[in-house]
């Protein structure tokens, strides 16, 4: 059969490397390719007026690929060359992923079974305004009810005010208080859950007709919770359990095994897990952290988690969470491992790094006609390089240095601004072992934010482009 040709465009600096990476690729796609080397250095700059005053396609192409970035509305060139345009991935080297993933269907991560209840923690200290918002970034965030943490030992007389409050601003709202004028005036006006239930509130909490949170007398005490569980059934009250998970070095290991065992012993009921223990009082990133807690709920049928962003290490939590839920949920639906699926919670490294390598990096150096800066990050190395040289190190500060003597008069302080914001980021993945591509925000999965490049930023100022990658 035969093997479809591509025509791969891009500009004269890429084009060693991109035909490294086509010369492992094309035989195991199975496709033949040609490239063409239009008459511009960086593959970015291409928009669709330029390809279609300059492009020649051979004869036997069934396809042409644009660099990932270029500009323009494609089906120009296909109505004038009379065959499709693609564009491929930003970057060159993620062609293999590029033709791997074509034709599959995503996978589905919107499934979900784990409940988020997102506390709002001592609201009784906030005003309106602050609560408003902070369950409103909540709710974006993926919480799908707002608890409103109550001051232990005080009795908040706004408590119903405030639910009421949230409640016409279309949250649903559970309360957390042991405080029986807090929570009457919580379930009056709209609360549907209390947090919590044990023998020290359980004769007027299970009257109120909103759910409870069951938990034992002391964390320790699990048999507590079977004389509890008896008399809300009793009451007909309804309810979830919640063993209580203690902090590391506070009996964690049996607190887990209090989840283990509460499943076993009461298979139909369901049961929430209070996690805040354990990403507030860990000084660790809560991402890692809450993917585990999240397997655990999801293996023992636990419906529901309470989550905090009280701590500054844990401010993304509710968000990692609501990642982790989807995850864990599509990796034991699909008897598959949670690897390769989402990359949204690989925040502090990349999964994988692309590397031009020496031979290309020096190939590349001898290339470059013009004063542009490229810079990348390999080899535990800054790596800079125009027309008038290729420096390389571990220090910033001695390479600046180094460029700015080869042509004292080039640098003005906007370039200079911009070489020194992008070797930055570039020691910032050397450090962290992640991907570095120049012009492009760093990668820290669904925490990344975007950045308009010192390229567009220009072309939207009419101006030329002065610094540029490969």
């Amino acid at each position: 059969m035969k093997q479809e040709r591509i025509l791969f465009v891009t500009g004269r600096l890429a084009e060693y490397s991109l035909r490294q990476v086509l010369d492992k690729l094309a035989p195991q796609v199975e496709f033949e390719y040609e490239i063409c080397v239009l008459n511009v250095q960086v593959a970015a700059l291409m928009h669709v007026p330029l390809i279609k005053r300059r492009l020649t396609v051979p004869e036997g192409i069934d396809w042409v690929m644009l660099p990932g970035l270029c500009k323009g509305d494609l089906q120009v060139l296909t109505e004038h060359f009379g065959l499709p345009f693609k564009r491929g991935p930003k970057d060159h080297f993620d062609l293999p992923e590029y033709f791997g993933q074509e034709g599959k269907p995503p996978k589905d991560l919107t499934q979900f079974d784990i409940e988020i209840l997102a506390e709002i923690n001592h609201a009784p200290f906030l005003s309106d305004a602050e609560i408003l918002q902070q369950a409103e970034h909540y709710r974006q965030n993926g919480a799908d009810l707002i608890d409103v943490g109550c001051v232990p030992g005080e009795s908040w007389k706004r408590a119903g005010e405030v639910v009421r409050m949230l409640v016409e601003a279309g949250h649903r709202v559970s309360i957390d208080s042991f405080d029986r004028k807090e929570v009457e005036a919580a379930v009056k006006n709209g609360a549907e859950l209390v947090l919590s239930c044990n023998h020290s509130n359980l004769d007027w909490v299970s009257k109120l007709g909103a759910e409870v949170v069951a938990i034992p007398d002391l964390p320790s005490d699990f048999d507590s919770l079977h004389d509890i569980v008896d008399q809300l059934v009793c009451a007909k009250t309804p309810f979830r359990i919640d063993p209580i998970l203690e902090p590391i070095g506070y009996g964690f290991t049996a607190s887990l095994e209090r989840y283990y065992r509460a499943r076993k012993e009461f298979p139909d009921v369901e049961i929430m897990m209070g996690i805040g223990n354990l990403t507030e009082l860990t000084e660790v990133d809560t991402a890692g952290m809450n993917v585990l807690l999240a397997a655990l709920c999801q293996e023992l049928q636990i419906h529901s988690v309470l989550a905090t962003e009280v701590i500054n290490w844990a401010q993304s939590a509710i968000k990692e969470f609501d990642h982790a839920r989807r995850l864990v949920k599509y990796a034991i639906d699909n008897q598959s491992l949670p690897k390769h699926i989402d990359y949204q919670l690989v925040m502090l490294r990349d999964p994988k790094l692309k590397e031009l390598g020496a031979e290309a990096l020096l190939n590349l150096s001898q290339q470059i006609r013009d004063p542009n800066y490229r810079i990348f990050a390999e080899q535990n190395q800054l790596h800079v390089m125009n027309r008038d040289g290729y420096w390389k190190g571990t220090d910033p500060y001695e390479l600046f240095d180094q460029f700015q003597a080869a042509n004292p008069k080039e640098l003005d302080a906007s370039h200079a601004f911009y070489l020194g914001y992008e070797m930055c980021k570039a020691m910032t993945a050397l450090t962290l072992g992640k991907q570095y591509q120049q012009d492009q925000p760093l990668n820290w999965g669904f925490l990344t934010q975007t950045e308009i490049s010192a390229q567009e930023r220009r072309r939207q100022e009419g101006e030329e482009p002065q610094c540029g990658p490969r």
